[in-house]
């Protein structure tokens, strides 16, 4: 009497078998646990909040439905040009801030004072806080009155991002060119490419790849730091909440505006995680 092949099955998946079916009922129950105990803590924060004394007056200033609608289409309205600053100046960022890394990692004497006029500039801009570097050029620049050049506080507050920006990416954009292996540009200079060629066709390729994560960092960064130009007195979506709070004493524009940049950002930030991560098992598989 013979045993069919199909029915034979190996001791050994048996383990295999029991394990998996084990982990999947601890990652169910792991998710279940997670979820009450956030259903919990959020429940209690929101008993804590909507039973303060002071919790309808709130209500009232901050999550008002007539003004919420009443105040939403002037700040949509500014809200749109937070986008449209948002593209020009990553655009702008991404170009200029490559430059400036390529010109600080040339070497060689004879470059020299082009790398030390990008090493003070970078030094200088992150130095000084945004919020300050945008009133010093937005109110400044213009009042110098300067043939040629634009004194639109919009013109400002976008070139005042351009530059911050530019100043830190660079530097990611350097990291990421360091972290090509040296071997790398000695093979591409023996092979009689310039630095400038070397940089374009052999580091920057590579580099890029190595900083794409922190790249999309900065870019969930910058969709909320447009909104700062308001200071210059540029019709975005802040400026436009505080237009309406300064005419009804409300704030709820404030939450309207709050959501609207929300709606961006965390869909940006949830696939920066993503990628991050993806990016993160790719090196781990290379590396094994």
């Amino acid at each position: 009497m013979t045993t069919s092949p199909e029915k034979v099955e190996s001791p050994g998946l048996w383990p295999s078998r029991k394990q998996g079916k084990r982990q999947t009922e601890e990652g169910a129950r792991s998710a279940l646990v997670a979820a009450i105990s956030t259903l919990v803590l959020v429940a209690v924060v929101l008993w804590w909040i909507l039973t303060s004394e002071a919790w309808p007056a709130v209500q009232n200033q901050f999550f008002n439905s007539e003004h919420f609608w009443a105040s939403f289409p002037e700040v949509l309205s500014g809200f749109w040009l937070d986008i449209r600053m948002f593209l020009v100046a990553e655009v702008l960022i991404l170009f200029l801030a490559l430059v400036l890394a390529m010109i600080r990692s040339l070497r060689g004497p004879a470059f020299f004072p082009l790398r030390a006029i990008v090493i003070v500039f970078i030094d200088l801009i992150r130095g000084v806080p945004i919020i300050l570097l945008i009133l010093l050029l937005g109110f400044g620049i213009p009042a110098l009155q300067l043939a040629g050049v634009p004194s639109s506080p919009l013109f400002w507050g976008v070139a005042t991002l351009v530059i911050s920006y530019s100043a830190y990416t660079a530097e990611v954009y350097r990291a990421g060119i360091e972290s090509v292996h040296e071997s790398q540009r000695m093979a591409a200079r023996s092979l009689g490419l310039t630095q400038f060629q070397t940089l374009r066709f052999v580091l920057v390729p590579q580099a890029i790849r190595n900083v794409i994560p922190a790249l999309l960092n900065g870019f969930v960064s910058l969709q909320k730091d447009v909104a700062l130009v308001y200071v210059l007195g540029v019709r975005e979506g802040v400026r436009e909440a505080q237009i309406y709070i300064a005419s009804t004493f409300n704030y709820t524009p404030y939450i309207v505006a709050t959501i609207l940049f929300l709606l961006v950002s965390v869909p940006v930030a949830r696939f920066t995680d993503w990628y991050t991560e993806r990016d993160r098992r790719r090196r781990q598989a290379v590396g094994s």
